[in-house]
């Protein structure tokens, strides 16, 4: 084999609470980042801080792991423990500082797959690359322009020589090319469906393609009417995009390696079944949830969940849009405030990312010095130095509630409940936080104000008022989210509001005509696969009750009565959907009409 090219079989706090949000709606200077700078000292400590709390521990793992004839790096067991490097919480809008994995997953795949190129990383505005080529001036040039656009501050492009081989074995164990061959080797398979290895190889190439393109499901459908379509889809940006179209012989072939890898009986297509199985991409883990069931007459559905830990945002991350509602929130996930238990409940619809912010609530938590027991159905992700408990429906003491009394009797400081859906699990994590326990949950619900109404109807009628009571007492903070698609940064159209939107639609944003803004591109750009649209951000409609059991008389009142008097007692911060997307309109992430939208909404 030449070395002159690699092969193509290569995996080629109270004083937060003062905060008022009108300094969200201040231009800065410059092109906006779509990211605020207050408090982001404390999220660096924070995230400092959360990442040495661990080292020992895991020096000490990788000791017996190395006995053991495992290697992981201490970075590897500290990202498994949920620390979040530094560089993850620095300020979006100019990034001159990123490591290879970081650039892999912002710089878009076509700007250097072809270049034969190992993205080393990027330090004070110099981007590190080792070519296995020679790039030519034209090359450099490119790559540089993609990178600013991409939201990175790269002044040049230094080229490091590294030893052949080395250089090929690192692409081979660090570079995924399977994204680009994905519609070569379908056709392949297609032209000669008996063939296993193929078939292996296109569900290597399709799951490899779908991470690249920051996809959350893969929808299959397999049906044998020879009319019907048997499309493969992804959701992207909470978008099904439809990706490839494949005879229902094939569909069927494919569908069943699936749930042969993922554990499930494939011969049995009428009774809907979960299973997973695992995937490794450009040396990360990524677990795959499959999800089948039945389709039409004689078909089936499947759903793959891409779980990639990697693609978890970390706390500061989440709440950098929302200082206040991040510092609130970390004085109540503290170590300090062991024994004052309280509830925190995440809203919204399905989709919505409620289990990236339980998740991110989990990380923020000390696991070292604190017992954090989870209660889930089903786990998504692993976590290290927490219990995680599986729900079994219909199996003797398998319910939410019936391991919401158990796991008391097992010291938890923390109990995080995955969903509140019954009344049995209302009451019982009612009192779990009467106890003493700090208890994080989610509910669906279109409001912060409607959670309450929410929980409240799940109640049982006879003891509906002792409920809502215990309820008023315990209930520390409420965040209603949900996820808005972010305009592409590097193709978005500059322009002005009044440009953009009639004088009564103005109106209800409180901004002047000239106020800067940004407008969706429809044509797209490189860095956005054409859309105009790179990504989604959170937008919360949140609750915090900073007020002392004895002063709760009058939130009980209110839910009793008419919810909508909860805010306007003192000692309640309001978080409105409206000065979110003010702050995202100004800062150019949503487009003026969109951001309308989100409001008739």
């Amino acid at each position: 084999m030449s070395d002159d090219h690699i092969p193509e079989d290569v995996p080629q706090t109270e004083d937060a609470l003062e905060i008022i949000s009108e300094d969200r709606r201040q231009e800065k200077d410059g092109a906006p980042g779509g990211v605020e700078r207050r408090g982001l000292q404390g999220s660096k400590a924070r995230t400092s801080e959360g990442r040495e709390r661990y080292l020992d521990m895991v020096q000490r793992e990788r000791s017996l792991m190395l006995e053991q004839g495992i290697a992981r790096s201490t970075e590897q067991l500290l990202d498994q423990a949920g620390a979040v490097l530094p560089s993850d919480v620095e300020d979006e809008g100019v990034k001159d500082r990123a490591t290879g994995d970081q650039l892999r997953s912002i710089l878009p795949v076509q700007s250097w797959l072809p270049l034969s190129i190992h993205l080393i990383g990027l330090r004070d505005s110099v981007l590190r690359v080792a070519p296995l080529h020679d790039l030519n001036e034209r090359q450099v040039d490119a790559l540089l322009s993609t990178a600013n656009r991409s939201g990175l501050h790269v002044e040049k492009i230094e080229v490091e020589v590294w030893d052949r081989k080395e250089l090929i074995d690192t692409l081979r164990s660090v570079h995924d090319l399977s994204a680009d061959r994905c519609e070569k080797t379908l056709a392949m398979w297609l032209s000669d469906t008996d063939n296993g290895l193929l078939l292996n190889q296109f569900q290597r190439d399709m799951m490899a393609e779908s991470l690249q393109m920051r996809a959350s499901d893969i929808h299959l459908v397999q049906d044998n009417n020879p009319e019907a379509p048997n499309w493969i889809q992804y959701r992207i940006d909470g978008d099904l995009i439809p990706m490839h179209l494949l005879p229902h012989e094939a569909m069927a072939r494919l569908t069943t390696l699936l749930k042969r890898d993922a554990g499930l009986n494939f011969g049995d297509r009428t009774t809907p079944k979960d299973g997973r199985f695992g995937f490794q991409w450009q040396g990360r883990a990524i677990d795959v949830r499959v999800a089948a069931g039945p389709q039409a007459q004689d078909g089936e559905k499947l759903t793959l969940r891409l779980l990639d830990r990697a693609a978890l945002k970390g706390f500061d991350e989440l709440f950098r849009r929302h200082q206040d509602v991040g510092d609130y929130l970390a004085k109540l996930l503290s170590p300090e405030i062991k024994g004052g238990g309280g509830m925190i409940i995440l809203s919204g619809p399905t989709g919505s990312g409620k289990t990236t912010t339980l998740y991110a609530c989990v990380q923020q938590i000390d696991r070292r010095r604190r017992h954090v027991l989870t209660i889930e159905d089903p786990i998504e992700y692993e976590l290290r130095y927490a219990t995680q408990w599986q729900v079994r429906p219909g199996m003797p003491g398998g319910e939410f509630a019936d391991l919401i009394r158990a796991s008391m009797r097992h010291d938890p400081d923390y109990i995080i409940i995955g969903e509140m859906r019954d009344a049995d699990t209302v009451e019982t994590s009612l009192r779990a936080a009467e106890s003493g326990h700090t208890v994080i949950s989610t509910v669906h619900a279109d409001t912060a104000l409607q959670t309450f109404e929410r929980l409240r109807s799940l109640m049982p009628t006879e003891r509906e008022r002792s409920s809502t009571y215990t309820l008023s007492q315990q209930v520390r903070a409420i965040l209603n989210q949900r996820l808005v698609r972010t305009l592409c940064q590097g193709c978005a159209h500059k322009a002005k509001l009044g440009d953009s939107l009639r004088d009564h639609e103005i109106e209800q944003f409180d901004l002047a005509a000239d106020t800067k803004i940004r407008t969706h591109n429809t044509s797209g750009c490189d860095l956005c696969n054409r859309t105009g649209i790179s990504g989604r951000t959170l937008l919360l409609d949140a609750l915090l009750i900073t007020l002392g059991p004895a002063q709760r008389n009058e939130i009980y009142e209110a839910l009793i009565g008419n919810v909508n008097d909860v805010i306007s007692e003192d000692g309640v911060v309001v978080h409105t959907r409206r000065e979110g997307l003010i702050d995202l309109v100004v800062t150019g992430l949503v487009d003026p009409k969109a951001a309308i939208s989100y409001l008739e909404e």
